[in-house]
């Protein structure tokens, strides 16, 4: 008789992490492992780090001199609402800043979306940004806090501002990641630097004209009564209430807020759940596939035929399909109408302003082949001759000038009208011409003689790792060269100001435009010779991305 010996039993399997450790040790893990890449990246990091702390300690004990006065509830609660705000739209514009912020990296995971919620708004807490935003809603919250209720009440508070700005970050990116993961998304992106630009002009005008009212914060005071019951920042207002005795009003602004917390992590959620069980509309078939029309041809009537025309209008496409060339475009013609104008507004500003608009748009005729990067090749296989190189340039400059010529009289008679000053306009003109005619020579011969790569695998980066130099001697022979030519212009335009004899302008509008389409002309001509000489180097100097 046999005896059979009992299996024994099965160990018990250890238990399995928590989704939310595991997502920050992720978080944890592609940090880690980005600053491995490089050293370059790694101490990039280390300095954001360390400048980002400095300022955010620097805010930090500015809140906390502010205790005690009139002044810190108004800036406590308009920080908040600018930090929110600044959550809200950073998805918007850096989507790359964050491998995080990207959910579609989790879909094909066996994971539900509550708990996924959680472990990341818990893992998004990781980062500079989180860090910053602490020391902000400490300050915040610390500077209005007046007595032990109060004082109690601002650790709660603290917190859910805090969660609310990530939360917020969070599901706006959840909500938008397929447009931000298109084309589309990183034109958007590559537009940021615009958007900054334009918020450091509006913040910097409204510093001078609250400094020039000389009534301190008063004028700020109305948006601050309205931020109170605007999340992250009816969280600190409710400190403010508490201090003042008014509990009813501190209670109902922060269950506000906690609302809000609410909302927006039901939000998320939702997005996600649609992001794991909705297909991708960009990767289905069009109803109708057979609606799409070519646009190949359309406009072709517009130009000339030949090379000009066929240039000219590439030109121009790129302008408008290359996402970073479109973002030099837009970035040159706001900025070239934004600064001169604030600058009128201010009082501080005349119509030669306008010159700053012109040297926006001349400079994009600089490093015309580096634009192209390795597609250059298909270019230099057209040209074979000086005179082919001639056209190409010349097709070129006509593209920009297309758009310059029209917008730069435009910005001039603008600051005239703004600034009542008719007298100088024709002089203005004139100057913007003969810069503009200077520009477009001195970028043709900079891109025969210092063209570069333009990497394409960055947002960021404009010129190929080992050819920062040429772009900085390009630079910097550009603004040496642009003095120097347009130098008899602006003699002769300070001779018709200071002798009192404004008729003159009409003199240097003339000059101007006939000194100006020379330069260009003798500019393109030469160039023209040196890059067909040069036709070999240029294409390796912009193949290097």
């Amino acid at each position: 008789m046999s005896t059979r010996t009992p299996a024994a039993a099965p160990s018990p399997s250890p238990p399995a992490p928590s989704l939310t450790s595991t997502l920050v040790r992720l978080k944890l893990s592609l940090l880690r492992n980005g600053l491995r890449q490089s050293s370059g990246r790694t101490a990039a990091f280390v300095v954001s780090v360390v400048f980002a702390v400095l300022f955010a300690a620097a805010q930090l004990l500015g809140l906390l001199l502010l205790r005690g006065t009139d002044a810190a509830a108004t800036v406590a609660v308009l920080s908040l609402a600018v930090l929110g705000l600044g959550w809200a739209v950073m998805p918007l514009f850096f989507p790359s800043g964050d491998e995080t912020l990207d959910p579609t990296r989790l879909v094909m995971l066996p994971l539900r979306a509550a708990p996924l919620v959680r472990g990341l708004l818990v893992a998004s807490l990781v980062g500079v940004g989180p860090l910053f935003t602490l020391c902000v809603a400490v300050g915040a919250g610390l500077s209005v806090a007046r007595g032990a209720g109060a004082v109690a009440l601002a650790g709660p508070a603290v917190l859910v501002a805090l969660l609310v700005c990530v939360a917020l970050a969070r599901a706006v990116a959840a909500a938008n990641i397929r447009l931000l993961t298109s084309r589309k998304g990183r034109d958007l992106a590559l537009l940021s630097g615009l958007v900054v630009a334009v918020g450091i002009q509006v913040v910097n005008f409204g510093a001078q004209r609250l400094g020039a009212a000389g009534t301190g914060l008063a004028p700020l005071e109305p948006a601050a009564a309205v931020a109170r019951w605007v999340p992250p920042a009816s969280a600190v207002a409710a400190v403010d209430s508490a201090s003042r005795g008014a509990w009813a009003e501190a209670v109902a602004q922060l269950l506000l807020s906690v609302a809000a917390l609410g909302l927006l992590l039901v939000w998320w959620q939702r997005s996600l759940t649609k992001l794991m069980t909705a297909p991708d509309a960009s990767t289905l078939a069009a109803a109708g596939g057979g609606a799409a029309k070519r646009s190949g041809g359309r406009g072709a009537g517009l130009w000339p035929e030949g090379r000009t025309g066929a240039v000219v209008q590439r030109t121009l496409r790129y302008a408008w399909r290359d996402p970073k060339t479109k973002s030099a475009w837009v970035t040159s013609l706001v900025l070239g109408l934004i600064i001169p104008l604030f600058n009128a507004v201010q009082g501080v500003g005349t119509v030669y302003w306008a010159c700053f608009g012109v040297a926006m748009l001349g400079f994009l005729m600089f490093n015309q082949f580096g634009q192209d990067t390795s597609a250059f090749w298909m270019v230099a296989l057209t040209i074979s001759s000086p005179r082919d190189a001639y056209e190409e340039l010349r097709a070129r400059a006509l593209a920009l000038l297309l758009v310059s010529l029209p917008y730069v009289t435009l910005v001039t008679g603008v600051m005239a009208a703004v600034l009542g000053d008719w007298e100088a306009l024709p002089g203005a003109l004139g100057l913007s011409y003969g810069l503009l005619g200077s520009l477009v020579a001195l970028g043709a011969l900079s891109s025969a003689f210092f063209p570069y790569s333009i990497p394409q695998d960055s947002a960021y980066k404009n010129v190929a790792p080992g050819q920062g130099a040429l772009a900085w001697l390009s630079m910097g022979a550009a603004f040496v060269g642009m003095t120097l030519l347009t130098a008899p212009v602006a003699g002769l335009q300070a001779w018709s100001v200071l002798s009192g004899r404004p008729s003159l302008g009409w003199l240097v509008l003339v000059v101007g435009a006939v000194w100006g389409a020379l330069l260009a002309w003798a500019g393109l001509r030469w160039s023209a010779t040196r890059t067909a000489a040069r036709l070999p180097e240029i294409l390796t100097a912009v193949s290097k991305a």
